[in-house]
């Protein structure tokens, strides 16, 4: 079982992220868009998108540096590892509070207003439990352990065996003795990676990079009185014969 759910789980959801790109790429090129409903209602959504994408942003940021920058680094860069957990509790507890707000908005305005609801798909109501569930985790991991509790460092643990993963040269050892509710929220990270592909959040991939550098469009107003239509050739046609 410990093989299965930190060995075979993770490159099976891997997997599933790669070749479920792939796959909507070549057969759903249509629908790889936000699908976005703000000319249906834009009120809650200027304050509830704002929140969740910053928070999303930070979130993202810190599993990262979590996950990815070995203790070895920061020791080596002079940085103290009280100083690293509570900046990282602190920052993670900040952005996970937006993140948590902002997904609390925009849940709610699909449950309120009426025509979003009627353009809300059976998968978005899936991603957007995902998301709450992954947040929920998260932030009783950061809270409720980290902050409030015994506390724990996943960056002995967890994260080496993330980037042992990626190594392939998996250490499922390390997770046995990690608690419960990183556990768990680790499994929940892969399950959403395959997830991903199937939903909205491919249009991350599609950043409009090329508005950095497109010449602008220029208007122009038009002064003077507004010139009058000129006649069609079918009734200039008609005209001439009467």
């Amino acid at each position: 079982m410990n093989t299965v759910v930190w060995i075979v789980l993770p490159y099976l959801c891997l997997a599933v992220f790669v070749g479920g790109h792939i796959w909507r790429w070549r057969h759903d090129q249509f629908g790889w868009t936000t699908h976005t409903s703000q000319l249906l209602e834009n009120r809650i959504l200027r304050l509830g998108s704002p929140l969740f994408h910053l928070g999303a942003f930070g979130v993202i940021g810190g599993h990262a540096m979590g996950l990815l920058v070995p203790a070895s680094l920061t020791a080596a860069l002079g940085i103290p590892e009280h100083l690293y957990h509570l900046v990282a509790v602190w920052a993670g507890t900040v952005t996970g509070v937006m993140l948590i707000v902002g997904l609390v908005l925009l849940i709610a305005r699909r449950l309120v207003n009426g025509r979003v609801r009627r353009k809300t798909t059976s998968m978005d109501k899936v991603l957007y439990a995902s998301l709450a569930v992954m947040v929920g985790l998260g932030m009783a991991a950061t809270v409720v352990v980290n902050l409030f509790g015994p506390g724990y460092d996943y960056r002995e643990t967890i994260a080496v065996w993330f980037r042992s993963v990626f190594w392939l040269s998996p250490r499922s050892d390390l997770m046995i003795d990690a608690p419960l509710v990183y556990q768990l929220h680790a499994i929940g990270g892969f399950l959403f990676l395959a997830l991903w592909p199937f939903t909205r959040l491919v249009h991350v991939w599609s950043a409009p990079l090329a508005y950095l550098w497109r010449p602008y469009v220029v208007y122009r107003t038009r002064r003077g009185p507004v010139p009058t239509p000129q006649p069609s050739p079918a009734t200039v046609r008609e005209a001439t014969r009467r």
